[in-house]
């Protein structure tokens, strides 16, 4: 009970803050956030050893598996308990705040080591492009901790696949912070055991188990959470690693390179409570808007590992390199119909090429919890498991 209060009480203030920071944040992120972020990761960095892997080399921990087990059950459990059949939501990036229909278009200039799987020949593709809010609850928008995600499906792509329950996609999944919210599996259990007690913010205090706390993680989350304007105008990382071609690493982001509305009304009292998807339908009833998609590829083992998403991996070893534009032309996107078909859609980025195939332990977990919880949500609401063409009508 103590500890429900207390969660209450910071909660709280976080909401208050949250209303408040749009007119101070942006100075701050200019000013501090680079610095901040650099000696947060230094101070990450003195405590990880030298595991003397090889570029694009894995290790698996014997636990692995039964820390898989263990997220998957309590994610199962929390889905369970918040949602009642025919409108179950997905257990993390849970509230649509749209699936918009894209292009991703693979550039013609790029050099011969960027030039596998899906970027080794300029070629267009048409997308899914889903963004959400963190979870594990729908929330109103000023209510959620400053989070936010996207997914990109790439449809009509040849080639094998690494799951045979689509043919012809390639999924892109990306949050808003450039380190992901737990840096392995083990620490992820934590998170989904004090997700499920609706006690979130307690993970990053905890000191038991073999993870102890995460104060660090919670400072470099801080710095990328803040009070969101516009999914359409944020900067997307995957902070965890994929294969790009035999033996090479990468991570990617999705740059954005439009100027979208930014207001959020009525602000410090209460916006609308689905002021960005309002933002995005803005944005996209007066203008197209485009992201680059940029690889970075792994050049150091230690300093940009696989195994620890907590990690940035610095620009400075590997500038990011622009492969392909995705584009989203002015649409409607925003009827019922549509958002029902965003909440049946199974983004998965094992959806993918053999060139592309996820790494790290964070990565070979989302294989079966993605597909063993989209299926339970699919089950739950009475649907059948789709894979899109992109000529689906939503009238």
């Amino acid at each position: 009970m103590i500890l429900q209060r207390a969660h209450a009480v910071l909660i709280f203030l976080l909401h208050v803050e949250r209303r408040f920071e749009p007119f101070f944040r942006p100075w701050l992120n200019v000013l501090l956030r680079e610095p901040m972020a650099a000696l947060i990761q230094f101070f990450y960095n003195l405590r990880r050893p030298d595991l003397h892997l090889a570029l694009a080399e894995e290790r698996r921990e014997a636990d692995e598996e039964a820390s898989l087990q263990s997220m998957i059950d309590t994610m199962r459990e929390h889905l369970a308990q918040d949602f009642r059949p025919g409108g179950v939501e997905r257990a993390g990036n849970t509230k649509t705040h749209g699936i918009v229909r894209a292009t991703l278009r693979v550039h013609d200039d790029l050099p011969g080591h960027l030039r596998h799987g899906l970027f080794a020949q300029p070629a267009s593709y048409p997308c899914y492009v889903r963004f959400s809010g963190p979870g594990p609850h729908v929330e109103p928008d000023i209510d959620d901790v400053g989070f936010l995600s996207i997914g990109v499906k790439v449809m009509g792509v040849p080639g094998p696949k690494l799951m045979d329950d689509e043919r012809f996609t390639q999924d892109f999944t990306g949050v808003c912070t450039p380190t992901f919210v737990t840096p392995d599996t083990r620490s992820n259990v934590k998170l989904q055991m004090w997700s499920r007690r609706h006690m979130g913010v307690f993970y990053f205090f905890d000191p038991s188990g073999p993870t102890g706390t995460h104060l660090l993680d919670l400072l470099m989350q801080g710095l990328w959470n803040e009070t969101q304007y516009n999914p359409l105008g944020h900067e997307f990382y995957s902070c965890v690693p994929y294969l790009l071609g035999e033996g090479q690493a990468m991570q990617y982001r999705f740059r954005p390179l439009s100027r979208v509305p930014q207001r959020i009304p009525r602000l410090p009292l209460r916006p609308p409570d689905n002021y960005l998807r309002d933002n995005m339908v803005r944005t996209l009833a007066q203008q197209d808007v485009e992201f680059h998609l940029l690889v970075q590829v792994q050049t150091d083992a230690h300093r940009m590992p696989l195994e620890d998403a907590g990690v940035r991996w610095p620009d400075r070893l590997s500038p990011p390199v622009a492969v392909a534009t995705l584009r989203i032309p002015r649409q409607r996107f925003d009827s019922q119909a549509q958002l029902d078909f965003a909440r049946n859609l199974t983004i998965n980025p094992w959806h993918c090429l053999p060139e592309h195939r996820p790494l790290g332990n964070q990565n070979r977990a989302r294989k079966r919890m993605y597909y063993e919880l989209a299926r339970y949500r699919q089950v739950q609401n009475a649907v059948q498991h789709i894979e899109p063409t992109g000529d689906e009508t939503f009238d």
